[in-house]
């Protein structure tokens, strides 16, 4: 029996590795991990848990065509690459994106996910224009959408893991404070639990795109676990650790993108409101959604509590 090959792009980061973890431990599918150097320290423990390691370069279209060779779907993330540059101004999220797009269609990829981003400046019409990382993830997809690819597209809000791997989380003499720029306590963000549950609706699109009932191809969707205020998550930190944790305005940060990210998340509630939460589509296709409480026992609590 021939193997179901499904590429991962972003293998040694946060979203790619959780893919990949996912597709090894439900076995449907072989995953295959694209990695600029199979040989760094994180390709290789990919390698000892027995998933495979090609080489292959985001900025290099060719090296992409060869890596994706013999590949069912595909699982991409493209990443800034700081200083944000604009289209032809050097290289940027538009290239990695049509790259991977241009390769899987010469590889025969029949299906592609795309970790995206909606357009801020499309959202705030023309208010908020600095989000590069955005509008090149955006225009991307739309590049996807019109490749003639099978495709699908997952829109991600504020990531919850960011509590710790940005630091969000900062300790205090009585416990521990949450300070984010641009938001009031009641202005609403839309947090994603990515290491949970943009594997399991990748493996839930990857499942079900073949049926020409789920029809799921040319379809974009938000992957949100909860819409709520940033004061509300502290609280419930702190009640989850039994310490005080603060919510706080943060002081902007002097980068554009930056800035205008928080601003607008802010604004606009996060950027999904349109989409009840749980998705009702990711739902219908078997995903079963975590929950903040279930969240803050698994992943808070075991490294702030």
């Amino acid at each position: 029996m021939t193997s179901r090959i499904v590429s991962v792009f972003g293998a040694t980061g946060l979203q790619g590795a959780a893919v990949l973890n996912a597709l090894l431990k439900d076995g449907t599918f072989t995953p295959r991990a694209i990695a600029r150097n199979p040989e760094s320290e994180a390709a290789l423990k990919l390698k000892a848990l027995g998933i495979e390691v090609v080489k292959g370069d985001s900025l290099d279209k060719t090296s992409l065509v060869s890596a994706l060779r013999g590949s069912e779907a595909v699982f991409a993330v493209t990443a800034p690459i700081f200083p944000l540059k604009a289209e032809g101004e050097g290289p940027n999220e538009l290239v990695q994106g049509k790259n991977m797009v241009d390769a899987a269609k010469e590889a025969g990829v029949k299906f592609f996910v795309f970790s995206s981003l909606p357009s801020i400046a499309k959202i705030s019409g023309g208010k908020y224009t600095n989000c590069l990382h955005y509008e090149q993830k955006s225009v991307v997809e739309q590049y996807l959408k019109s490749s003639g690819l099978a495709n699908a597209s997952l829109h991600l809000g504020g990531f919850l893991e960011n509590s710790w791997k940005f630091g969000l989380l900062k300790k205090t003499a009585t416990g521990f404070d949450l300070a984010i720029p641009s938001f009031s306590t009641t202005d609403q963000q839309a947090f994603t639990w990515v290491e949970r549950d943009v594997p399991a609706a990748t493996l839930a699109l990857l499942k079900n795109y073949t049926d020409p009932s789920t029809n799921v191809s040319g379809k974009s969707y938000p992957v949100i676990n909860a819409n709520i205020s940033y004061a509300e998550f502290a609280a419930r930190i702190g009640k989850a650790i039994g310490v005080e944790v603060a919510f706080t305005t943060a002081p902007p940060s002097g980068t554009p993108a930056r800035d205008e990210m928080f601003a607008a998340h802010a604004e606009y509630s996060g950027l999904y409101t349109a989409t009840p939460v749980p998705n009702p589509d990711l739902v219908a296709l078997g995903v079963k959604f975590g929950t903040i409480d279930e969240f803050l026992e698994s992943e808070i609590k075991p490294r702030f509590g």
